[in-house]
């Protein structure tokens, strides 16, 4: 998809992202500030890396990525999707931020699949996403930590930033509250992607989604599950750094 990529023009493609971001804050109030903390985490993580290997899980248009290369501006990073029109979006509009790669996660072995493994030539000193992971169900999920364990080094970070359930009915209520209740009033998630279909320049792009791309939904994996999955996979340490309601950044250090 890069050829369809190079085609997009730059300045619509940012103006895309940047509705998307408008669009992704009406249900993460806080987003950016989840932002500035996983950058906190990784500038404090990885002191004394002079050139760290950073790796986005699901980065769709770029918005995470962009945001650690202008935090840690010597830092190599990939990111990684399966959705051709959100990568060919970041391709387009964040040229020279990362280098943006394709791979569908629920693979087995995706990372060594030739266009990614080509990108990770060294161990991982850290892995980031956010609002992507809820995705994948548990038993695949628990296959991606296994093969990040794999590929990083030993101290390396993880980083996800995403809405991470209570497993008690009541306390998980309250915090799904608290998230509602700050919620913005912008566009919606399927309004976006209708308004996208109706772009002619993103018309070969929205046609090859269709056919590779499926929704996984929410699957509501709780902070304890992930927890038990990373332990289970080979990371030492977890626990969260910050939460607002169910928006929680949880770490763990390989």
């Amino acid at each position: 998809m890069t050829s369809d990529a190079a085609l997009l023009d730059p300045e619509s493609a940012r103006a895309w992202s940047r509705r998307w971001d408008a669009q992704q804050e009406r249900y993460v109030a806080d987003r950016e500030e989840r932002f500035a903390v996983i950058g906190d985490v990784l500038a404090h993580a990885l002191t004394g890396c002079a050139r760290p290997l950073v790796l986005d899980l699901g980065c769709g248009p770029g918005s995470l990525s962009v945001r650690m290369a202008a935090r840690l501006p010597s830092a190599q990073i990939i990111g990684v999707d399966n959705d051709p029109l959100l990568l060919a979006l970041a391709r387009a509009a964040h040229p020279g931020a990362a280098r943006f790669v394709e791979a569908d996660l629920r693979l087995p072995g995706w990372s060594a699949l030739p266009g990614l493994a080509r990108e990770l030539d060294r161990e991982l000193d850290a892995v980031v996403s956010s609002t992507a992971l809820h995705y994948l169900p548990v038993e695949t999920l628990a296959q991606v930590y296994r093969e990040l364990a794999g590929r990083m080094r030993p101290g390396g970070i993880l980083v996800n930033a995403d809405n991470l359930y209570d497993e008690q009915p009541a306390i998980a209520g309250i915090a799904a509250a608290l998230r509602h209740g700050r919620a913005g009033d912008g566009e919606e998630w399927a309004s976006w992607w209708q308004a996208a279909a109706r772009d002619p320049a993103l018309a070969r792009l929205m046609a090859e989604r269709e056919k590779r791309v499926m929704s996984g939904g929410d699957h509501r994996v709780s902070v304890s599950v992930h927890g038990e999955l990373l332990r289970r996979a080979g990371f030492v340490q977890v626990g969260p750094v910050w939460q607002v309601g169910d928006d929680v950044v949880l770490v763990a250090v390989r």
